[in-house]
Order: C-alpha cells, then sequence, then structure tokens
C-alpha cells in the first residue's frame, strides 16, 4: 500500500471505530448502576450491591488478553465483535437471572457484560494499528472521546428501556439491558463490516510480522515490557491513573450524600466528572502528539493533584467536591490518553497486542482495587483522608516519570 492508501484507510478506520463506540456506549452506559439495583433486589441486601461493580469490571479484566490475542490471530473486526457477542449473551443472561431470581447467575451475567467493556478500550488502540501516522495521541483520543456521547446519553436511556421492557413484558429493570443488546448487535455490525480491511492485519502484512510468530501470553507481555522500558512506564501510568481515578470517584456518591446533597446534585456531579473523562480527550491527544506524551502524562498528574486537593480540602462544600471530581476526569483523560498513545507507538506492530491486553487487564484490576480499598480509607480517614491517599499513586507516576526522563537522556 502506497502512503496515500494507508492515510485513507486510517482516516476510515478512525470514523468506525467512533461510530462503533458510539453505538456500544448507549448499551454500556446504564448497565453498572442497574445490576447494582438487580444484585440488591435479587439478595435483598445492600451488601451485595457493589458486587456488580466488581464482577463488571473482573470480567473486563479478564476478557482483554483473549480478546487482544483474538485480534492478533483474526484481527480487530473478528475481536471487536466477539467482545460484543459476549456482552450480548450477559445481557441476555441478566433478563434471565432477574426473571429466574437466581443471584448467581446475574453475577455470571454481569461477569460477562464485562467484555463489551474489554472491546471498547480495545477499540482506542485499533485506531494506531496503522503505521500512517504523527497523529497517534489525536486518533486514538477521538475514540475515546466518543465513548461520551454513550456515557452520557446511556443513563438516561433507563425511562425509555422500562417502557419498551413493559412492552415485551420483561421483567421489571431489565428493560434497559434490551436496548443493549439492540446496541452491542449495530456495535458488532459497525466493526464486522466498517473495518475491512482490518487495520491490524494490514499493519501485519505491512511489517512482514507475521514470520515472526511471537508468543502471546502473559509471561511474553512481561518480558517485552523488560525490553522496552518506555512501554513498561506506559502501562504502569494507565493502571495507577485509573486506580486514583476510581477510587475517589466510586467514593464521593457516598460522601455527598452523608454531607446532605441531593440524588440531584450527586448525579450532577458524576456526570460533570464523565464529561471531563471523555469530552476533552481530543484535547489531550492533540497536546501528546505536539508537546510530547510524557510532557502529558505529567501535565496529567499536574491536573490530579489539583483535583485531589480540591476534593479533599473542599469536602464540606459541593461546589469544590463538584470542581475536584471534574479535575478528575480531566487528569485521567490528559494520563490515559497520553500513556496509551506512548504504549502503541513505542512498540513493534507484532509485540502490541499482547503488551495491550495486559495493560486493559491490569487497568482493570487496578480500579477494581482502589474501589475496593476506598471505602475503608474513607471509613478511617474521612473523605479528605482518601483524597490525599491518592496522591500516593500519583507521586509514584511522577518518580517513574523522573526516572524514564533520565533513562532517555542517558540513552540520547
Amino acid at each position: 500500500m502506497t502512503s496515500p492508501d494507508i492515510q485513507a484507510l486510517q482516516r476510515k478506520t478512525v470514523r468506525v471505530l467512533t461510530t462503533g463506540q458510539v453505538l456500544s456506549g448507549f448499551g454500556l452506559g446504564s448497565t453498572l448502576s442497574i445490576g447494582s439495583l438487580l444484585a440488591q433486589d435479587l439478595t435483598g441486601s445492600t451488601a451485595w450491591a457493589g458486587a456488580a461493580a466488581t464482577f463488571s469490571t473482573l470480567g473486563a479484566a479478564t476478557w482483554a488478553i483473549p480478546l487482544a490475542r483474538r485480534a492478533y490471530a483474526k484481527g480487530r473486526r473478528v475481536a471487536l465483535a466477539t467482545g460484543a457477542a459476549i456482552a450480548i449473551t450477559g445481557a441476555v443472561l441478566i433478563i434471565t437471572a432477574t426473571a429466574i431470581r437466581f443471584f448467581p447467575l446475574l453475577l455470571v451475567a454481569l461477569f460477562l457484560m464485562g467484555a463489551g467493556s474489554a472491546a471498547g478500550l480495545q477499540a482506542r488502540f485499533a485506531a494506531t494499528d496503522l503505521p500512517s501516522t504523527k497523529s497517534t495521541g489525536r486518533d486514538l483520543s477521538l475514540v475515546v472521546w466518543a465513548t461520551t456521547i454513550g456515557a452520557v446519553i446511556g443513563p438516561n436511556l433507563f425511562g425509555p428501556g422500562e417502557i419498551i421492557g413493559g412492552w415485551l413484558g420483561l421483567p421489571h429493570m431489565t428493560g434497559p439491558f434490551f436496548l443493549t443488546i439492540l446496541s452491542q448487535i449495530a456495535a458488532s455490525s459497525v466493526f464486522w463490516f466498517g473495518l475491512r480491511p482490518d487495520p491490524l492485519l494490514t499493519a501485519l502484512e505491512l511489517g512482514d510480522a507475521k514470520a515472526a510468530k511471537p508468543k502471546l501470553s502473559i509471561g511474553s507481555a512481561l518480558q517485552t515490557l523488560k525490553q522496552y522500558p518506555k512501554a513498561a512506564y506506559a502501562v504502569a501510568t494507565i493502571a495507577l491513573s485509573h486506580m486514583v481515578m476510581v477510587s475517589v470517584m466510586s467514593m464521593t456518591p457516598a460522601h455527598l450524600k452523608e454531607h446532605g446533597a441531593t440524588l440531584v446534585v450527586v448525579g450532577f456531579t458524576i456526570s460533570i466528572h464523565i464529561a471531563g473523562m471523555y469530552a476533552f480527550s481530543p484535547i489531550f491527544g492533540w497536546l501528546s502528539d505536539k508537546i510530547g506524551k510524557i510532557q502529558t502524562v505529567v501535565l496529567g498528574q499536574a491536573i490530579y493533584i489539583a483535583a485531589l486537593l480540591f476534593a479533599g480540602l473542599g469536602m464540606n462544600d459541593h461546589q469544590s467536591v463538584l470542581i475536584g471530581l471534574f479535575l478528575l476526569g480531566l487528569g485521567w483523560s490528559a494520563a490515559t490518553v497520553s500513556a496509551a498513545a506512548l504504549l502503541t507507538s513505542t512498540l513493534p506492530t507484532e509485540l502490541k497486542t499482547n503488551v495491550q491486553g495486559l495493560s486493559d487487564s491490569l487497568m482493570n484490576l487496578s480500579g477494581a482495587f482502589g474501589g475496593a480499598i476506598s471505602g475503608s480509607i474513607m471509613a478511617a480517614l474521612m473523605f479528605v483522608g482518601l483524597n490525599l491517599a491518592a496522591l500516593v499513586p500519583v507521586s509514584v507516576i511522577l518518580i517513574l516519570t523522573g526516572l524514564t526522563l533520565l533513562r532517555n537522556k542517558k540513552t540520547a
């Protein structure tokens, strides 16, 4: 393929990925919150409500690696369509579990739904497969930005979903999962028919990577990270940055409610936070291309520090918490977009998908860990203590950044 051909395919690939992300986001935007309500309803206990997020997150972490391996073997369109198919199966089983009121099946279904999130994360890397490009950060960030539409509109489909579910005779609160099925079918169709030729298979052919046949495993991914320190730094940055965001975000609704905030205030705060995560990602993608990917990671950590100080020290003021959560979303966007772009631009094509799968898995596991310990930290140290504790992984990222820049100077 000539350079103009590659550029044209890259533009088409980004358009297809953004369209698919919008469609899949409609179906996944409200599943966690409704899953928590269903878990509480089936068990009769609020103690099990958090199991919905836990099993969905574990599912996303588990499915990331096999979907990445499938991408390397069969191409991105097969891997993304497979993730959507697994999520569809999960949505069907959620409706079934609710109908027969069998809680263990609900947990299995939520685990399968995690494949949809894993596919969404893989889609952003698919935007950087082709060797086109000085705009790695921009293209990746556009796919991340597409998540905004589904993330914002998806939760508002609860009402229409319930109406449709009533027409179809579905159990209470499962109507939105029928919309999930439709949106995932639409998204998988876009990926299946739109990603032709497949960007990853094209990149492998251009690089003659099929002859290399690298071993795909967690062990080989770790060996790759040893060989490419910048990639290891990017993986660590993505995981730790996600941990910071999830740990604070997950406890913010409980903190606001304890301090007299209405559900409207809580919902608005989380919506602003989500807007910070996704809506401004193209800006940080552009910055990572212009000023440097590591420099944009540092910017993200600076925003994190401001966010944690605003939310923590101003914990008794709803407006300060709102500003802090918005900045928390911005910091996450800056750090993860630039680190993901650094990861994909550092590795050879034949090694990318294996490490990308490991990175997505670690990202989800780190988020699950952050969410799991955040409640205990806040119970012991209040909301201000939780925010100050979140400065620890931020400090680790900054130390790793310094070491990475020092290594770059020595090897220059």
